[in-house]
This record gives structure tokens, sequence and C-alpha cells, in this order.
């Protein structure tokens, strides 16, 4: 199988370029494989670059633990850099199906290569039913939610991909490797959830770290960023533009009021290409 690894602010994939090969078979199982960082090539899960008939690609995301996932910010990025540099579709302007909602992403290119993309990430969901969560209430702002015997308040939104947002003083190991889990699997969340600790260190920056659904803590999460812009507003706590600083890097954001959009901007890097023969091969 031949791969080509990437990361957006530190969150890397395994791409697969399935245009120009067959779709593998037993994707979760590939998944689980290719992401391990001990016997695999290592990443936060698999992404398969696959023909649209949408868009000018569709984006099929598998994390590290096999489960599938609809959307992933920076792996998007990381699609759109993918499909212009390796002349699948070469404009600055792409389309691209995830999850089966089509975005739009805008390429900013340095000597001929993608380095910066703008992803117009859609409207974020609010509505409780719809993101999902059992949490009460049409919107989930600033609800309560007990967890290990601590009441933290939580802020749920879905950019495709469903959110639990909580603002706290410091981000800790404990809360990300301890609360984060937990949450994750809460019966609150009955898809599961990813979990952003966020610290405000303005009405303009904010610094994240994020537990991922299916991959646990990575360098980034776009769509959790997006989810924090978002959360930011609601709470009253930020500007509707805002600059994150993740593990890896960092994300500029924007709650656009006037069409509802959330925009995401930042890096795309190719790492190396390869060829991998998973065992049995």
């Amino acid at each position: 199988m031949r791969f080509t690894k990437m990361h957006g602010a530190g969150n890397d994939y395994v791409y697969v370029d399935c245009f120009r090969q067959d779709l593998p078979s037993n994707i979760e199982q590939l998944a689980i494989a290719a992401a391990d960082r001990h016997f695999g090539i290592g990443g936060d899960g698999l992404i398969l670059i696959c023909p649209s008939e949408r868009a000018d690609a569709e984006m099929r995301m598998y994390n590290a633990d096999g489960s599938y996932s609809e959307m992933c910010g920076n792996g998007i990025r990381c699609v759109a850099k993918y499909m212009y540099d390796h002349g699948l579709a070469k404009k600055e302007t792409l389309t691209i199906e995830s999850g089966g909602n089509v975005l739009t992403l805008e390429l900013s290119t340095n000597g001929g290569k993608v380095d910066r993309v703008r992803v117009d990430m859609g409207e974020p969901v609010l509505e409780a039913a719809q993101i999902p969560t059992r949490l009460g209430g049409k919107q989930v702002v600033e609800a309560p939610l007990e967890c290990d015997g601590n009441l933290y308040r939580v802020t749920a939104v879905s950019m495709g991909n469903p959110h639990c947002v909580i603002f706290v003083a410091h981000a800790s190991d404990d809360l990300v490797f301890g609360v984060g889990p937990q949450i994750e699997h809460d019966p609150a969340f009955p898809n599961r959830v990813n979990v952003e600790f966020v610290e405000q260190i303005s009405r303009t920056q904010l610094r994240q770290r994020t537990w991922e659904r299916g991959s646990g803590e990575t360098l980034a999460c776009g769509t959790g960023a997006s989810a924090v812009c978002v959360a930011g507003v609601l709470t009253g706590r930020t500007e509707r533009c805002v600059e994150i600083d993740l593990l890896g890097g960092r994300l500029e954001l924007e709650w656009n009021e006037t069409d509802n959009h959330v925009y995401m901007t930042g890096p795309a890097v190719e790492v190396f290409s390869g060829e991998w023969f998973p065992a049995g091969e």
C-alpha cells in the first residue's frame, strides 16, 4: 500500500490516495495497524482520499482505534494540500466531502506547494439532540456535568463531530488523561465525544488541549478548535476571531456573524511517503 504521512499542527495521519490505487480492504483493522507508532507507520489515524460525485474529493477518516469519524479539520487541510501538490486538482479553491457534508477550502501556496489552508467549516450545530448529547436543554452552554466526583461546566458543539468544551484555569495532565477519557465515554454523549480543556489567555487568545475520541490526546484538533471558538462566544469569554495555541501549533478561527460559518486557517505539512506491507500481505 502506497501512503503519505502528513500533519496539520502536529495532528498526523496516514493518507492513502484512492484515486490512484484501489480502496483498501478491512479499513478498520488497517487504521489500527497503520496508526500504531511502534509497529506501524504511526499517526492519529488513517485518512483515505477518494473520488467524489459531489466534490473534488472525499475524505474518509478513521481514528487510531479503527472507529470512523465524520470530520477532521486538520486532516481536511492536508487532503487539500495533497490534492494540489500531487496534481489531482491544481486549483486554489477546492471542495472536499466529509461525513456527508461538502466543505470549501482556500489554499495558500509558497514555491508551488501549499503551506496554509483556510477551511469553511460550516455552521456549528448547537441543538443538543443533533450533537448528540443527553444533557438537558435545547442548547448546552456551561451545563453541569459530574465526573469522578467533580462538577464541570461544559459547552457542547458539533462541527460535524461532537465536542465537549470545558474552560479551566490549567489544562493539566490530570484533566486530559484522567477526566478526558471518562467524559468521552459518558452516557451523556451516546456517540462518544471529543473533549477540549481550554485556558483563556485573553479575549482573542486561547490555549487548548484535546482528548480526541478514539485516538487519545492529539497535538491539535481542528474541529475542536472550531468548537472552542464557538463556545468562547456562547459563554461570553471571547471575540468571534481568536488565535488558539495547541500543542502542535497555532490555528486561527473566526465564527462569522454574517453567515454563521466557522472559518479555520492553519498549516498543512507533508512529512514523507512510502510503501507499506501490512502483516500477512
